[in-house]
Parts: structure tokens; sequence; C-alpha cells
């Protein structure tokens, strides 16, 4: 028996054709498998009243029900301002957006935007898009023979997180200088040399903890100087201290600081804490 070898052609792939239509089927299985991993139906924990209630994520889809002569209520979040809407079958869907709240006539903070949705049969599927001034919404809309979600809506984690975020911030920013301070505790022997510039501090002291450098009002006006701690050696170095209001609020003691501005003609106000101080006295 002898084996007969077939010159190949040029230009010509010999292909099984399981593997080639697995190959050119495959983006499509991974495009649908990404699509079902991204969208999430209702869930009976999630509906207050008769409103399913979604957590925003970026990226995924969210299922609304709709039915024929029913009116499904899409509603976005207080204050946000809608930008468009797109739907892949607007011959098959009405679709429509107003808004309510805010000043009487759907405007100001509490404004909200409701998109509209109402299919003319059942058995039908489309998406919808629907874009704000903050985010961009996907839905994936079913219509039903009778069953619709009157509404839908969403909670925004990351929102509410930077809400407690600023409320913490903003009650820390509140709290006064001195609270939980001893006052017959605080020194105030601190010798303040140097330049004369209008953010010259009027007076320093510590509480045996951290060093409180008050300046006057004006400081929240211009720019505000850094402060550089000097070593044994004279070294000036930067330490850690935020400012509170008019006080810069330094988390150690200090002999010796400078706080300077400026580049070419720099402005220096030299503190200097006293080695033997005189007797303490109140704020």
């Amino acid at each position: 028996m002898k084996l007969i070898l077939l010159p190949a052609i040029a230009g010509m792939v010999l292909t099984c054709p399981a593997l080639a239509q697995e190959h050119a089927t495959s983006p499509l299985k991974t495009v649908r498998s990404a699509t079902r991993s991204a969208t999430v139906e209702p869930v009976a924990l999630g509906f207050i009243a008769g409103a399913q209630i979604y957590p925003f994520s970026e990226g995924t889809i969210f299922t609304g029900y709709a039915a024929p002569g029913l009116v499904t209520d899409i509603i976005l979040q207080p204050g946000e301002n809608l930008v468009a809407v797109a739907s892949g079958d607007t011959a098959r869907w009405v679709i429509g957006d107003t808004t309510s709240g805010g000043s009487g006539s759907g405007s100001g903070k509490g404004k909200q935007t409701h998109v509209l949705v109402k299919p003319f049969s059942a058995g039908l599927l489309t998406n919808l898009v629907i874009t704000t001034d903050r985010r961009a919404y996907h839905v994936r809309l079913v219509s039903t023979s009778a069953t619709a979600l009157s509404s839908m809506r969403w909670t925004y984690p990351q929102d509410e997180l930077l809400a407690v975020q600023l409320k913490a911030e903003a009650a820390q920013v509140a709290t006064p200088v001195a609270a939980g301070i001893a006052i017959d505790q605080l020194n105030f022997n601190y010798a303040i040399s140097g330049d004369r510039p209008g953010w010259r501090p009027l007076r320093v002291f510590d509480d045996g903890v951290k060093t409180y450098v008050e300046f006057p009002a004006s400081l929240g006006v211009g720019e505000a100087p850094p402060l550089f701690v000097l070593g044994a050696e004279g070294k000036a170095e930067l330490v850690n201290y935020r400012q509170r209001d008019r006080f810069y609020v330094v988390d150690r003691i200090f002999d010796a600081a400078e706080l300077r501005l400026g580049l070419k003609k720099s402005q220096v106000v030299r503190i200097d804490r006293v080695s033997h101080p005189a007797k303490r006295r109140g704020a």
C-alpha cells in the first residue's frame, strides 16, 4: 500500500469544519455569558410597597418588567438631571419622561426625573440606556401579558458612604480646638521672633502632648505658611500637624520651629519653647 501525498495549494488552509464553527461562536457565547452575569432580577426583599429597589452599581443591567396597558415608572435619584434616553425598540414601546418635586414646577434640589415605559404587546424584549449628569443606567425591558413593575428605582451605596464621610468631617471641624484640654495644664512659655507678616502667630502653647499655634483671623484669607521643626543641629524638617480654623495643631512638643512662606524672599517666623517655664496660666 502506497501513501500518496497531495501537494499543498498556495494560500489554502485546511481546517476542521467543527473547529471553525466553534471558533466562530465562542465570542458570542462569551458575550451572552457576560451579559447574563451582569443582569440582576427583581427579588422579594428588594420591594418597598410596590417599588423594586435596586442597589446601583456601574455596569450592572437592571431588569424591568412591563405589560400592555400599564405604565412602568423608572425613578432616578433626586436632583439628578436627565441627559438622554435611548431604546433598542422605539416602534413597539412607548417611552417618555417627566419630573416631580422641586419648587412646584419640577425644578430645584428636590426635582426627581421619571422615565415612563409601556409596551404595545407581550413577549417583547429590548434594552434602555438612560444617561444623566451623574451616571448611566442600563435597563433590560421585558414585556409580559399582565405582570408589570409599577415602579423601579435605586439606592446609591457610594453616595451614602460619601455623605457619612462628609458628615463625620463636618462634625470634626465643628469640634472646638480646645475640646478635652485641661486648661490648668497649658504652657504658654513660647517666644515668637523673626519677620512680621500678616499671618504672624498671636501665641503658641502646649498641653504637654500637643502644641497649638494660634494665628490671626486673616490666616484663612491668604496662603498658610508651612511649619518646620528644627532639630538639635538646626536642620529643618516637616512635622505632622493639621489646621483647625485659625490654629495649627501639632502632634508633638518641640523646642524650636519655623514658619516659612515664599521662595525668592522668604518670610520666616521662629518659635522657641522657653527651657524653664514660668508659672502656668489659663487660656
